[in-house]
């Protein structure tokens, strides 16, 4: 038998429940949505979780879609899953959590007598050390991305290659591998031995079919790759970033793409361009290094200074 929250599943069994991380204003207990998924045999142990960042929810929608699918008399280990970690963010679908004003993927290891978002970072990551792998579902919040998985724990950590090899498993074709700020589950878990990535999978306003059918085919890839369920993972060679350019409004303005996401870019390309609201130009932007085109504001409107848009530098395959 298993546990995670009030979900118990034996052996060839699933199971739904909450897991507790408090209380609300008016004194209503805040409960997670949570899933165990107890293999019919022995294996490893995923942890799997979404919504970190609550207006991120194409892994709400990967969950959504592959959770029904998961078949426990034909698995090897459990999977234990968190459906929405940042409860509060989620309900008014901001990305961070209204009651600390804190993004909740820089709160981990977590605190259990700390802030919300500390207690419930400390209460997934009790979860989630508990496994062998870990996939973290992101997106890049309403901004327009490429689909990706991010290796956060950097080049020199002791596991960078095994979570390489679990973001090439994954494989949505691009990867950006560069040490991520403090707080992250994917700095945090690997530091207790566990490799983890977080796949960005796309960005957009709500969530979009595309980018949630990458995830569930990645979370497969996964499950096959490490031995969960039956199949084999042709892994196809990976572009990596090792870097990002961001470039912002040197004027105001509305904004005007001359790459596409997931385009080649050269140094001295034009980028964007600013123009009036009559169509006169106010600036050109150049890139200042070869890479590719990974990532851009939705809104068009710019104010001086204002983030417009991410190349990918560094770039190869593995």
């Amino acid at each position: 038998m298993i546990s995670l929250g009030s979900a118990s599943a034996a052996p060839g069994e699933v199971d739904t429940g909450r897991l507790e991380v408090g209380e609300t204003r008016d004194g209503t207990t805040v409960g997670l949505p949570c899933a165990v998924v107890n293999g019919a045999s022995d294996g490893k142990t995923l942890y799997l979780q979404a919504a970190s960042d609550g207006d991120e929810l194409n892994g709400v929608g990967v969950i959504q879609r592959l959770f029904p699918q998961l078949d426990p008399t034909e698995l090897s280990g459990q999977i234990l899953i968190v459906g929405i970690v940042n409860y509060h963010a989620f309900q008014v679908a901001q990305h961070r959590n209204p009651i600390d004003d804190t993004k909740m993927n820089r709160a981990y290891p977590g605190d259990e007598n700390g802030t919300s978002s500390e207690r419930i970072a400390a209460a997934t990551f009790g979860a989630a050390r508990r496994a062998d792998l870990i996939l973290d579902l992101h997106q890049g919040s309403t901004s327009q991305m490429i689909d990706e998985v991010r290796v956060r724990c950097g080049r020199h950590h002791r596991l960078h290659s095994e979570c390489l090899q679990l973001a090439k498993t994954f494989g949505c074709g691009y990867v950006l591998d560069q040490k991520g700020p403090d707080g992250q589950l994917a700095r945090a878990a690997p530091d207790e031995g566990i490799p983890t990535v977080d796949p960005e999978l796309g960005g957009c306003v709500g969530w979009d079919e595309e980018s949630i059918q990458k995830g569930v085919r990645g979370v497969y890839n996964v499950l096959k790759g490490y031995g969960f369920i039956d199949g084999s993972v042709e892994t196809e060679r990976q572009t990596r970033a090792k870097g990002f350019d961001q470039y912002g409004a040197p004027t105001g303005g509305l904004v005007r793409f001359k790459k596409s996401l997931g385009e080649q870019v050269s140094a001295g390309d034009v980028v964007f361009e600013i123009t009036d609201v009559f169509g006169g130009l106010k600036a050109r932007v150049t890139a200042d290094n070869t890479g590719i085109f990974w990532r851009s504001r939705r809104l068009p409107q710019v104010a001086t200074g204002e983030y417009v848009c991410s190349v990918g530098t560094g770039i190869d395959t593995f």
